[in-house]
């Protein structure tokens, strides 16, 4: 069938195979552009089907020559129905994995639940033995408990006064104004039991019964902080109580591992990048688009497989120790919050209306990232050619 994005309220319906191959065939030529890493060489993935959890597993497949096993909850097609952008991503990770010589284990279910873990471990005691680094890249907005089956959700509100502020449609460039009323008490909890330390917790004790972590071991697991314009919505916000909860975790976590195995768990405070989720949230897509024009002009902008390099060769591989910030955070956002960066941002936030912001923000940019992760936009793809989804 003939495939041509399908957008409805900035959310992409359909994938394009072809196109999600290209997306990932990209950024595993970037990698193989750079020096080889002597990194970890077994590595677990939770959620690795797109965004930093892709390409972490492509960084580290084919910058360090690992073995990887990525877990993800995503959908094959159906019918006319194409399966989704991470199904894709992942499948066309395995073929090209194969091709290079290395094992990629490609496991589908809910990360959450007792089974899936299971079922990791097994395939992982199996086809590994152990591993040497388990990153934690879950995105999901809802999370059912594995033992009481109780079902949280998350939110994004600021915590104590409703938030007004500027926003865009990122596909049409228009300017408006969102406010966001203050959460609930229950809207905060359920966040930070969705996005929070609880469910990487879980999985690293399981790991570590099984006795599926090699010596040494390091986990990861991905956080974002941002700026002052987007802090009442985002750090200080529900977000925000979640990812407090889950860098606390990363000390108690840093405890069990040296008693375990001699290891360490660190949180990689990573830069704004376009994501399916990204999109929709009020404020950020205007603050990313004004963000990525300020950046290219400077020379820093990376995309997700940018970062991801960086962390393994500047940041676990650099030397005998990991720079880390005074909370003991790794930091890839430090282009991103530097002071003449943000000054800028901040000054173009001032400016921006919808008669300007295209010569103030990258729009065409962001939209392009936005297709790209679908699997559209590639100038080398014939999106009107029939293709088997």
């Amino acid at each position: 069938m003939i495939v041509k994005p399908m957008v409805r309220n900035n959310i992409c319906m359909n994938a394009h195979p072809v196109g999600c191959k290209e997306f990932v065939r990209r950024q595993i030529e970037y990698v193989k552009a750079q020096p080889k890493v002597d990194g970890p060489k077994r590595v677990l993935i939770i959620g690795s089907s797109g965004g930093y959890g892709l390409a972490t597993r492509i960084a580290f497949g084919f910058g360090s020559d690992a073995d990887t096993i990525g877990i993800s909850y995503e959908r094959g097609p159906v019918g006319k129905r194409t399966g989704t952008v991470g199904w894709y991503s992942t499948h066309a990770f395995d073929g090209f994995a194969e091709e290079a010589g290395r094992k990629s284990i490609s496991l589908y279910g809910d990360a959450f639940s007792h089974e899936m873990k299971a079922a990791t471990v097994k395939q992982l005691k199996a086809e590994l033995g152990q591993v040497d680094l388990v990153v934690y890249s879950l995105a999901s907005g809802v999370r059912t408990d594995p033992d009481t089956q109780e079902q949280y959700r998350s939110a994004l509100k600021p915590l104590a006064n409703s938030f007004v502020s500027k926003s865009i449609d990122p596909l049409n460039s228009e300017i408006t104004t969102v406010k966001i009323e203050p959460a609930t008490k229950d809207e905060v909890e359920s966040t930070v039991r969705v996005m929070g330390g609880d469910d990487w917790e879980i999985w690293i004790n399981k790991l570590i019964e099984a006795e599926a972590l090699a010596p040494g071991a390091q986990t990861i697991a991905y956080s974002y902080i941002g700026p002052e314009l987007t802090k009442p919505v985002y750090r200080e916000g529900t977000i925000g109580a979640a990812k407090d909860h889950l860098e606390a975790t990363a000390y108690t976590l840093d405890t069990r591992l040296k008693e375990a195995v001699g290891g360490s768990a660190y949180v990689s405070v990573n830069k704004a990048v376009v994501s399916r989720a990204s999109a929709v949230i009020p404020v950020v897509p205007l603050y990313f688009a004004l963000l990525f024009k300020v950046m290219q002009e400077k020379g820093l902008h990376e995309e997700c497989i940018e970062q991801m390099y960086r962390l393994l060769a500047d940041r676990l591989c650099a030397g005998e120790e990991i720079p880390l910030d005074e909370q003991g955070r790794i930091r890839l956002d430090d282009w991103e919050m530097r002071e003449d960066v943000q000054k800028e941002v901040t000054r173009r936030w001032d400016l921006v209306t919808s008669d300007n912001v295209d010569e103030l923000a990258d729009t065409t940019g962001y939209k392009k990232t936005f297709l790209n992760i679908h699997g559209f936009g590639f100038d080398n793809v014939d999106y009107d050619a029939d293709v088997e989804i």
